[in-house]
């Protein structure tokens, strides 16, 4: 397809497709004369996942940027790459080494995955942004007097370990070769990140209703 196509079937404008090419988001098509290039289905998904991560994860092109260069190592193995995509995404603040009271949250956060049997995370050469988040979030509960003992997030982890199967699920009955559902894998994980948080919100709505209403 031509460049005014791939706009018309992607949504996205002429000028930003060239953008993006010219960042090195979009791979480039396949040159057909000197000012014309021909383009496939694989520019359209690409150009799906670019959506998703810069359109609507807010994700700033330079991170993008390694995001998909994560997807296109082709000397990794599927879970590696999708393990390098995903910790190429933005995340929240690392700890705070400084604060004494990181070190108590650390030991905590070892405790759940230990507990949840979850081996990846906190390798002390290289830990995971996720892992960082954690622990971040932990040393916040603490310091404000909410519960955080490992008992109390012992539940969240459990129901994430389940939510995590639901979610490669997903990527496999979306079904494609290897390079597309890692593409999806990580485009879903910048996409359903609202969705489950507008869920939980009104999961605990309705919760609250049930054991609160008319009280």
């Amino acid at each position: 397809m031509r460049l005014a196509e791939l706009s018309g079937r992607s949504g996205v404008s002429t000028a930003t497709i060239k953008y993006y090419l010219r960042e090195g988001l979009l791979p480039p098509g396949r040159r057909i004369t000197a000012t014309q290039a021909e383009y496939g289905e694989e520019h359209l998904r690409r150009l799906r996942l670019v959506r998703a991560l810069i359109q609507v994860g807010k994700i700033p092109v330079a991170s993008a940027r390694e995001v998909l260069a994560a997807l296109e190592d082709d000397t990794l193995d599927h879970n590696a790459r999708l393990g390098t995509a995903v910790w190429a995404l933005p995340h929240g603040p690392a700890p705070a080494e400084d604060d004494p009271a990181t070190g108590a949250a650390r030991r905590s956060a070892d405790e759940l995955l230990r507990r949840v049997g979850w081996g990846c995370g906190g390798d002390a050469e290289a830990p995971s942004p996720a892992y960082g988040m954690l622990v971040t979030a932990i040393t916040a509960l603490a310091r404000l007097g909410y519960p955080c003992s490992v008992d109390d997030l012992e539940p969240y982890a459990r129901a994430m370990g389940r939510l995590a199967g639901t979610d490669l699920d997903l990527v496999e009955r979306y079904g494609g070769s290897p390079d597309e559902q890692v593409e999806a894998a990580v485009a879903l994980t910048v996409l359903y990140e609202p969705v489950l948080l507008s869920l939980r919100r009104l999961a605990e709505a309705e919760e609250s209703r049930r054991r609160f209403a008319g009280k």
